[in-house]
């Protein structure tokens, strides 16, 4: 018995500018300019995946063709046993993959998790007759299986030059669940840059497949930027490829050596590239931090300025009252003085002279109190007018990263279990991903505070709860530390199962209930904002 599980496929093409998506992929302008730019453009495509019971024997899955090769068809037999499932594949109608672009050389078969993480299980070679089989294991239990073109056997994340997809057959058992997963594909021409001079791959019969796609991966690394982020690898890919083109070359070639001297250059290449692209992330991200600073010191000098002029307005302001009043006093003594000479009729019109400037003074005081207190409400207003801004806008950006609510506690960063490998701490590299882009956040505000808590459902022992919590909540805080924020910038608690949101009688508030929460507060962002129209990043839902 086996359920089966819808899994959506998201097709990610990465080369325009400065462009922002939960994932990115990264191809230089050109050979000469390791230094990339983006753009992101993202198609929605369904298959269906098959959870496989632990030894319940074989079971047969069908291949249809995509509208890419309605012609190709292909049938699997999936059977369980120790520690692997076993799958043995044929396939039929495959045509060669050079007809969707210079690059694509193999056809590699790829299982994917419900989850989203795909695997490489196998290259399909395709004969003279256009069918090719073969015999591949996998640890996943529950997966789908798709078939790609790609440039050579050892790529890590597959195109979008999808030519097969598999199929449930009528007499499947099980029931049908709905799962939605994201995955990355690489668009059609991603391999090759834009600008990148990739000179098209002329197949000779007297050489294996191997040897080409092994040219294909070392172009592909140095088109990647391989050579300046990667070159202790690449170099080694280029020794290795000089190599195999003396063995290809020579009068008494031995074909075995040189397939293998091949899938040598294939994956140093294919390791160099990675290293290329990860290299090109941190620098990237790098330049986002530095851009941050920049903008924050900018304000703070602007406000500086701000300050500095406002003082000096108060002090003329303050001048020009003292020489007002000693003009006024200069004049009252004059007064005084003609006015003793006039005798008794001119001290009466004196003292009601003094009575009289003394009330003018006093409405004159009033007036100044009064607006001073005004001016002072008004800058009071206006700073917690430019906190709620700040705070709203934080609340906004931290949103489109993963899901987030405004408390009284600060902001609250939610989490789900699903960014930890089940019953673990590890981080997976999609949390890793958002929790980089939250740091270059927070980084362009030094004086927020982030408390970072872990949660579990009441699964389990109390004291293996306590200790996955702890340790989630101290992993989110390392891998915060190594983008930047200063630890005591943060703190770490985990709290077990003691802090439920949801009722842990059913699996939806169990869900609820396993999560890591960041809380975002300072001075800086005031107190809570009482109404914002947000739309929070869409949780999915996993297993502890």
């Amino acid at each position: 018995m086996f359920k089966t599980a819808s899994i959506t496929l998201a097709v990610v093409m990465t080369l325009g500018a400065s462009a922002q998506a939960q994932t990115q992929m990264q191809a230089p302008a050109d050979s000469g300019n390791p230094t990339p730019t983006f753009r992101i453009n993202v198609v929605s495509r369904t298959t269906r995946a098959v959870s496989y019971k632990h030894r319940s024997g074989a079971t047969r899955i069908s291949f249809q063709g995509t509208d890419l090769m309605p012609a190709a068809a292909g049938e699997a037999k999936v059977e369980s046993k120790r520690g692997a499932l076993a799958i043995e594949v044929e396939f039929s109608g495959l045509d060669r993959p050079t007809s969707f672009g210079n690059e694509y050389l193999t056809y590699v078969l790829w299982a994917i998790s419900p989850e989203g993480r795909p695997v490489n299980i196998g290259e399909v070679l395709v004969g003279d007759n256009h069918r090719s089989k073969l015999d591949v294991t996998t640890d996943l239990q529950a997966f789908a299986m798709i078939v790609t073109a790609e440039p050579y056997y050892a790529v890590r994340r597959p195109s979008n030059v999808v030519v097969l997809e598999n199929a449930v057959r009528s007499d499947t058992r099980g029931t049908t669940e709905d799962v939605d997963a994201k995955y990355e594909l690489i668009d059609r021409g991603g391999y090759i840059p834009t600008g990148y001079k990739f000179d098209p791959v002329v197949l000779n019969a007297r050489l294996p497949l191997e040897f080409f796609e092994a040219r294909n991966a070392v172009r592909i690394a140095q088109s990647a930027g391989a050579e300046r982020y990667a070159a202790t690898s690449y170099e080694k890919a280029v020794a290795q490829m000089h190599e195999a083109d003396e063995m290809a070359t020579g009068r008494h070639e031995n074909k075995k050596s040189l397939i293998s001297m091949s899938r040598e250059v294939v994956q140093t290449a294919e390791d160099a590239r990675e290293i290329s692209v990860k290299h090109i992330d941190e620098e990237r991200a790098e330049g986002e931090r530095r851009a941050g600073a920049n903008r924050e010191a900018s304000a703070k000098d602007r406000a500086d300025e701000e300050t500095q002029r406002r003082v000096t307005a108060e002090i003329g302001t303050a001048d020009a009252d003292r020489r007002r009043k000693e003009a006024d006093q200069r004049n009252l003594d004059a007064q005084a003085a003609a006015q003793q000479a006039q005798g008794a009729q001119a001290n009466a019109e004196r003292d009601r002279n003094d009575a009289q400037q003394k009330q003018q003074a006093a409405e004159a005081d009033s007036d100044r109190n009064r607006a001073a207190a005004a001016s002072s409400d008004a800058q009071l207003q206006q700073a917690l007018r430019e906190r709620e801004e700040l705070r709203a806008r934080l609340l906004q950006q931290f949103n489109l990263i993963l899901e987030t609510r405004d408390t009284a506690r600060g902001l609250v960063v939610n989490m789900s279990d699903v960014l930890f490998d089940s019953g673990k701490f590890t981080l997976r590299p999609v949390a890793r991903e958002k929790l980089a882009k939250i740091s270059g956040i927070v980084l362009a505000y030094p004086s927020l505070k982030l408390a970072i808590e872990g949660n579990t459902d009441s699964v389990g022992t109390e004291t293996f709860n306590q200790e996955l919590s702890e340790r989630r909540a101290e992993g989110v805080r390392s891998y915060l530390t190594q983008q930047g924020i200063p630890e005591s910038s943060t703190t770490a608690r985990g709290y077990g199962k003691t802090q439920p949101i949801a009722s842990n009688d059913t699996p939806e508030g169990r869900q609820q209930n396993r999560r890591v929460e960041l809380i975002v507060s300072g001075e800086i962002i005031g107190s809570t904002i009482v109404s914002l129209s947000l739309q929070p990043a869409a949780a999915t839902t996993s297993p502890q």
